[in-house]
């Protein structure tokens, strides 16, 4: 066979073979190869070129160049590219290569034993690259059209010369999807098509350790669900994220086949495709004593009584399918939506002091101190609902993470109402000390103090008087912001996280709040709440402090983002740009334009966009099988129309594309964020929602038994259903009415037709 690395060497391509394994997975898994796949995944396509470089198709000259090679080797490199019918439009674009690039591995997992399968990876691109055994009497183009119509997949035309080099992935697996150890082989192949036709199982080995006789199938799947992220989900949940190992893989093995049987039909071959030997080697070796105890421990979960959908996989089921709703955000389960390489200029202007990895979370965290700058203005959606510019933004960061680096773009956004507060706070001191609260008040409050930046420790009074005080003048909002979110509950007196997510829900809908008291001295008024806040917390701390309140609306009209570092990324304090002058000057034109707009604005544009990700985030539930994605993108769209609207009036009442752009990615980010933190909850509180209402309410003993049963089992149905008694007056009746017979032979009861004829052949 033949796997050539190619180096350069005086400006031309040469290459040496690369004999092992280890050598191949060493060089793929570097972390530099890595780090240039993210930078071309994420649209640098300059740094394809970096990419290990890989030939399987010619063995080299003497002088070991690649340039004019004419000695084909025993393996085919064949480029599968996917290229999009014209006139598609970006989602429909992307919907049919997602659908060409699931089906490829199916296809070469069918018909892998025809084709002589040596290795298939993911390219760079939208594509694959794979290698099988050559037939010597074909040419390399023709090899490459016979195994074209064997998969029913079109090959790269302009990569059929045997030279062709392969821009290598990494060695992860979700990358490297095959490879056989026969690849690195350096004898000489004399009949390739005697070779497809040999039964080669007894050589294959996987990236993973399962054996050569179960024919594992790495694309197997349940419910768009592959086995292999099932079974890694379950290692996490219930085994802290390790594989059974010598010492309890008897026991775990036995489990996992026991947890996994009911989704494989109860069928031992589906079982041995699915189930990792953990007896095997890291080499894919195994004995033979080895693999029978691997054998007989799926064989004896088999052997079990049967008792349906065990809870633990239910479970698993519930963590991937919050899983899928991450990833159909258009992230992984590590990196968030990449943000747009064009920002609007004001989101540009607020972000260009930060390092990138800070980007995104200073993006979105501007928008509550800039919606409160608008005052008397609605924005109607494309359900003619009217909403105000309220945003509440909770950053979920891990300790030391630089969760900070958002306080200095927003205390400049906020420099012109604190100032503006500072006068009113004079006033309102002075006029308490003329008029103590213990004693009649000489002179009324007067009327037109507005304070709108509020600190993070108040009493319902004070709270209730900044909203009245700020609709009465203006229609204004108020502002908080807090280093942890545990602060916010000394918002109002009664201190608790059920009182804020309370505040919250109502902020949001900017539905009527406050109090009616009878005393002369005490605070009354109701108003519309028009709250803005920025909280920061830990990934633990959210998690908890919203533990009751995700599946009640208030996590959804959250605005959540995040800040993660990877492993590659450096883990120093992050050097920020310089606030001053000149950035205050630059960003003076936007607020100025916040401070005066009013009155009902609307924009086509922002309501056509809002309509069409409407419709995407639809789709992606129903194909993702995400309740809980599908219930939180409802406000996500509404929070990212609002940006988007704000925007439109910092711009001068225009809209382009970057501002399209950043809302697009502003709701997938936002709901990436809750989906990672919040998903795994709401998809299981959903769950168990359905499930009561499906047990709730009378339901009919007689639906739930067989149409024949005994008096045992009647009686054990009923306390299944919680009825007291023995039932023998019910009995009668259904006799009587004709539902039942007595069988005298077998002393048991059947249903009748006149049952199935008045319920429906329920039975």
């Amino acid at each position: 066979m033949s796997v050539h690395f190619i180096t350069y060497q005086d400006g031309a391509k040469v290459m040496r073979p690369v004999l092992t394994r280890d050598e191949y997975l060493r060089l793929r898994g570097s972390e530099k190869q890595k780090a240039i796949l993210k930078a071309v995944r994420a649209g640098d396509t300059q740094q394809k070129h970096r990419l290990v470089q890989m030939n399987y198709s010619c063995v080299p000259d003497e002088d070991g160049a690649l340039k004019g090679c004419r000695t084909a080797s025993c393996s085919v490199g064949m480029d599968i590219d996917f290229v999009a019918p014209e006139g598609l439009k970006d989602e429909e674009r992307n919907a049919w290569l997602t659908e060409q690039m699931a089906r490829v591995p199916e296809l070469v997992v069918a018909k892998r034993k025809e084709l002589g399968w040596l290795m298939l990876e993911r390219s760079a691109s939208k594509g694959y690259h794979l290698v099988f055994r050559r037939h010597e009497d074909l040419s390399q183009e023709g090899n490459l059209r016979w195994a074209s119509d064997l998969l029913g997949v079109k090959y790269d035309e302009g990569a059929k010369d045997i030279t062709r080099v392969f821009f290598t992935t990494t060695a992860d697996e979700g990358e490297l999807l095959f490879l056989d150890d026969e690849i690195f082989s350096t004898a000489s192949c004399p009949n390739a098509s005697a070779l497809v036709e040999e039964d080669t199982t007894h050589r294959v080995a996987a990236l993973q350790c399962y054996s050569s006789e179960s024919a594992y199938d790495p694309q197997a799947r349940y419910n768009g669900m592959l086995f292999k992220d099932i079974i890694a989900k379950y290692w996490e949940l219930f085994n802290d994220g390790k594989i059974p190992v010598d010492g309890d893989r008897n026991v775990l093995t036995f489990e996992l086949a026991v947890t996994l049987r009911p989704i494989c039909g109860y069928s031992l071959e589906k079982l041995l495709q699915v189930i990792p030997n953990y007896w095997a080697s890291p080499d894919g070796k195994c004995s033979r004593e080895d693999m029978d105890e691997w054998r007989k421990a799926i064989e004896n979960a088999l052997k079990e009584p049967r008792k349906g959908m065990p809870y633990r996989l239910k479970q698993v089921l519930q963590a991937l399918r919050s899983t899928a709703g991450v990833k159909a955000c258009g992230g992984t389960l590590t990196t968030p939506p990449p943000m747009p390489k064009k920002l609007p200029p004001l989101v540009k202007l607020l972000t260009k002091n930060v390092p990138w990895l800070y980007k995104p979370a200073v993006a979105n965290a501007v928008f509550p101190a800039l919606g409160a700058h608008l005052h008397g203005v609605k924005f109607r959606y494309w359900d003619n609902v009217e909403h105000e510019a309220t945003f509440m933004n909770v950053l979920i960061g891990r300790q030391s993470i630089g969760k900070g680096s958002i306080k200095k773009p927003i205390e400049y956004i906020m420099e012109d109402i604190r100032q503006r507060d500072i006068p009113n706070r004079q006033r309102e001191g002075e006029w308490k000390q003329k008029n103590p609260g213990a004693k009649q008040k000489k002179d009324p409050r007067p009327t037109d103090i507005c304070i709108q930046m509020l600190i993070d420790n108040l009493t319902d009074a004070v709270f209730n008087q900044r909203v009245v005080d700020a609709h009465n003048n203006g229609e204004r909002y108020i502002y908080t912001m807090v280093d942890e979110i545990e602060a916010l509950k000394k918002v109002t007196s009664r201190g608790t996280a059920d009182e804020v997510g309370l505040l919250i829900r109502k902020a949001f809908d900017n539905s009527l709040a406050g109090q009616e008291r009878v005393g002369a001295d005490s605070v009354s008024g109701i108003a519309p709440l028009r709250w803005n806040f920025n909280a920061a917390t830990t990934p633990p701390n959210a998690r908890k402090f919203f533990a009751r309140m995700v599946n009640d609306g208030t996590v959804s009209r959250l605005d959540i983002s995040t800040i993660i570092r990877s492993d590659d990324d450096d883990d120093t304090a992050p050097i920020m740009g310089i606030y001053d002058h000149t950035f205050a000057t630059a960003l003076k034109p936007y607020i100025d334009r916040l401070n005066t707009a009013n009155g009902l604005i609307e924009c086509l544009p922002a309501k056509k966009l809002s309509l069409e990700i409407k419709q995407e985030n639809h789709d992606t539930a129903r194909l993702y099988d995400s309740e809980a994605y599908k219930v939180f993108s409802y406000r996500a769209n509404v929070i990212a129309w609002l940006k988007g609207m704000v925007l439109y009036v910092a711009h001068g009442y225009k809209w382009d594309k970057t501002i399209a752009d950043f809302v697009r990615w502003t709701e997938q980010y936002n709901l990436w964020c809750k989906m990672l933190y919040f998903g795994h909850q709401l998809e299981k509180e959903l769950h168990d929602e359905v499930e009561i209402q499906r047990q709730s309410g009378p339901q009919n003993l007689l639906d739930l038994l067989p149409d024949e049963f005994t008096r045992e089992q009647y009686r054990q149905m009923r306390q299944s259903q919680g009825r007291m008694g023995n039932g023998d007056s019910t009995l009668r009746t259904w006799v009587c009415r004709g539902y039942i017979a007595y069988d005298d032979v077998t002393g048991g009861y059947c249903k009748t037709e006149e049952y199935k004829r008045k319920f429906g052949g329920k039975a």
